[in-house]
């Protein structure tokens, strides 16, 4: 990391403007570092992030900046695409290259693997799955980091959770001059909670040859890719421009991650008050009766009101705020503003 002393701040005359960053991780580094190195290119502390991504993977990292932090409980539990390497031959502690090695392939297999059976098996491991994660996550045992407990030699055993792999498609099946070993480069597009370290490891293990993760590359985190994405040194770039980091703005933002209502100036203030407003079905990714599904509320001059879903079941159903934007406020219909200041409207009836 660079020293903090390079690491220009906005000027404090500057509005410290809310939204969402999409940050280039580079290799080596830690979420935290990212965020860490994001409050001050901002100038704020309210600086969070959408998902951690290993300092051995780069890519796609969505920050919250101010009040945008709402919005990441929601990008962390989209979808996500990755561009990988993996090597079969041999599983490590860690299953990626930075564990050390407690299981070879001897040769013999190694020669006899083909690529029809390396995708067969990569078959098996799409679709909805049960995956056991990697001993070295972050999940808590009784309180403590898994990693933690591996660090110190303890054996350390995870539930086996369900995940899907939406896409699990190689792309080239190669085997290396310089190791025992069969690679291969695929493209992973999963839900949230899919440890694609864990599908390295899985996949050598069905293939009885071990197998480990080599490279990793987020390429996209629900709508937000690395086509939007910047590196820190770009954004440190605009910041000693004299201006401020490059932000998607909330309403924008909201467009891209969830299926949207516009309401009414009335649906609008009744529900930045608080106020239940009727069902609309249709509009709404509703999922069963208890209305799982949360879609963006604007108000009819363009304020994204708040996070709305659907509960209650036939005539009684509603849609109520989960998450408030524009809280408190009184929205008005812009057209009929309009009409109001006409020139002779004065007097109309």
């Amino acid at each position: 990391m660079t020293a903090r002393e390079d690491v220009p701040s906005p000027a404090p005359s500057l509005p410290r403007v809310a939204g969402l960053v999409v940050v280039d991780k580079p290799l080596g580094w830690t979420s935290h570092d990212v965020v860490s190195r994001m409050r001050r290119l901002a100038g704020t502390r309210k600086v969070g992030h959408a998902g951690t991504l290993d300092p051995a993977a780069s890519g796609v990292l969505v920050l919250g900046v101010e009040r945008a932090t709402k919005l990441l409980t929601y990008v962390t539990g989209a979808d996500k695409t990755y561009e990988t390497t993996i090597r079969l031959g041999a599983a490590t502690v860690t299953d990626d290259a930075e564990g050390d090695v407690v299981r070879q392939a001897p040769p013999e297999r190694l020669e006899a693997l083909t690529e029809e059976q390396v995708r067969a098996a990569v078959g098996k491991l799409t679709g909805e799955i049960q995956q056991v994660p990697s001993s070295v996550s972050a999940i808590k045992v009784n309180g403590e980091r898994s990693y933690a407990r591996v660090r110190r030699g303890e054996d350390v055993e995870l539930a086996a959770r369900p995940v899907t792999v939406r896409e699990f498609t190689v792309h080239t099946v190669t085997r290396p001059t310089d190791a025992a070993a069969v690679d291969l480069t695929a493209t992973v597009t999963c839900t949230s909670g899919t440890y694609i370290r864990a599908l390295a490891r899985d996949l050598g293990e069905a293939l009885g040859v071990g197998g480990h993760l080599m490279a990793l590359r987020r390429t996209r985190v629900g709508s937000f890719t690395l086509e939007q994405a910047h590196t820190l040194e770009e954004l440190a770039e605009q910041v000693r421009s004299g201006g401020t980091v490059s932000t998607v703005p909330l309403d924008i933002a909201a467009r891209g991650l969830f299926p949207v209502r516009e309401l009414s100036a009335v649906q609008a203030t009744d529900l930045s008050h608080g106020r239940r407003i009727a069902a609309e079905g249709k509009t709404l990714a509703v999922s069963g009766d208890s209305g799982d599904g949360v879609v963006a509320c604007f108000a009819p001059d363009g304020t994204l009101v708040a996070l709305a879903e659907e509960r209650g079941r036939g005539e009684k159903r509603y849609a109520t705020s989960v998450l408030g934007i524009a809280a408190g406020v009184t929205f008005t219909d812009p057209a009929e503003v309009s009409t109001n200041n006409e020139p002779g409207s004065e007097g109309k009836s």
